[in-house]
């Protein structure tokens, strides 16, 4: 029992020491100062970080269903290349209003996809970017730099920043030396 009389005799002569008073008192109110801040500051970061998941849900919750309409551009994409220019013209007015029909509804699809935030991945006169385009094959192509694109098989598209699906590419492999040298001796 004398053990906790010193303790809260201690206690005491701290809280009730005038010496001591006003420097803890500073000391508490620069701790729970402290504290309020760092409270403020997590709140605020959490109020942020809330935001930025907020924008990024309502930016990326198509993504499925965009990966789907991207299955139906390229039906339409294939049905339009099955029918070459000189067919179209020698068509029937009839069929060639069939195709007019599905180049408007593959426009029209393209165009929506592109105002939510899913648009074509740049192909054209590009060098080979693994982190955008998926390589099926590598041809020969002369006059075209080792590492280019040749054909795109498949469009690739982005959703806002981020990779939706990589363009399928055929890309252009190193041409042999001209002098004959290209076996290893």
């Amino acid at each position: 029992m004398a053990e906790t009389d010193d303790l809260n005799g201690e206690a005491n002569d701290n809280q009730e020491g005038p010496q001591n008073t006003p420097e803890r008192l500073k000391a508490e109110i620069a701790e729970l100062r402290d504290r309020m801040l760092r409270a403020l500051a997590e709140a605020e970061n959490t109020r942020r970080r809330a935001e930025r998941d907020r924008i990024e849900a309502s930016q990326y919750a198509i993504t499925r269903f965009a990966r789907d309409m991207l299955t139906i551009a390229d039906s339409f994409a294939r049905a339009l290349a099955a029918c070459p220019p000189e067919v179209r013209e020698a068509a029937d007015p009839q069929v060639k209003a069939v195709i007019d029909g599905v180049e408007a509804t593959e426009r029209q699809l393209l165009s929506t996809l592109e105002r939510y935030g899913v648009k074509p991945i740049e192909t054209a006169e590009v060098k080979f970017d693994p982190n955008l385009h998926q390589a099926i094959a590598e041809v020969s192509a002369p006059g075209k730099p080792k590492g280019s694109i040749v054909d795109i098989v498949q469009p690739g598209f982005m959703i806002g920043d981020r990779l939706l699906r990589p363009a399928m590419v055929t890309v252009a492999r190193a041409e042999p030396a001209a002098d004959g040298n290209s076996e290893g001796g």
